[in-house]
């Protein structure tokens, strides 16, 4: 401790100097804090994925094979839920489908024989769905919409950090599924071959179904 040599009445005594250890006492308070505030991250762990800027390429890859078992799991077959669909649009969607504010997704699966196709866009005739209900699958190059993004029913927006990023993630596991399932599919060889389907569309007209498919074999 620094000493001060004072003088009071011509005798002299030695004041303690505080500021020195004022000083000490408020670093170690300052070094404290941030020691508390500071979170240990283990390189690799979920907390270190989330520091780093979003990949929705490896989002997609990461999330489509859950989704495609989420959908074989649900999968209702199409020839059960034709009629339904004409006759209680509401009933076949709180029973089979996945809720969305621009409407539910129904998991669905079936075999049929493909008609003519446009865009990538091919009809399908289903044993059993009703002539007026018009079925189609998505083949691509451009695969539309965010039905397999909404299915499951658990990816929120609040998992992200803005639109862009919900959007983004959406087109990247299609991205991702026309990979996995698409991939070797012969588009200009499918008008006249049966294929078994299993997908995800969105219940908006009942008579008219755009089918994202998660697993596709041609026969």
């Amino acid at each position: 401790m620094a000493k001060v040599e004072t003088a009071v009445g011509g005798a002299s005594f030695v004041k303690p100097s505080y500021g020195k250890w004022i000083a000490v006492a408020i670093a170690a308070v300052v070094a404290g804090a941030i020691v508390l505030d500071t979170k240990v991250v283990r390189v690799g762990s979920e907390s270190d994925i989330r520091q780093q800027a979003f990949s929705p390429d490896v989002y997609g890859v990461d999330t489509f094979p859950r989704i495609r078992d989420f959908v074989a799991q649900k999968a209702v077959e199409a020839s059960e839920i034709g009629a339904l669909a004409l006759s209680d649009k509401a009933k076949l969607a709180e029973t089979y489908g996945t809720a969305s504010s621009t409407g539910s997704i129904i998991p669905v699966k079936f075999e049929g024989v493909v008609g003519e196709g446009k865009s990538g866009l091919y009809n399908v005739t289903i044993d059993g769905v009703p002539s007026e209900i018009r079925v189609r699958v998505q083949t691509g190059p451009a695969i539309n919409g965010t039905d397999l993004r909404d299915v499951p029913g658990d990816i929120a927006f609040g998992d992200f950090k803005n639109q862009i990023e919900y959007q983004n993630a959406a087109s990247a596991i299609n991205r991702a599924m026309k990979q996995v399932v698409l991939e070797g599919l012969d588009t200009s060889a499918l008008t006249g071959k049966t294929i078994q389907v299993t997908g995800a569309f969105r219940l908006i007209n009942p008579k008219n179904w755009l089918v994202t498919p998660t697993e596709v074999t041609v026969r």
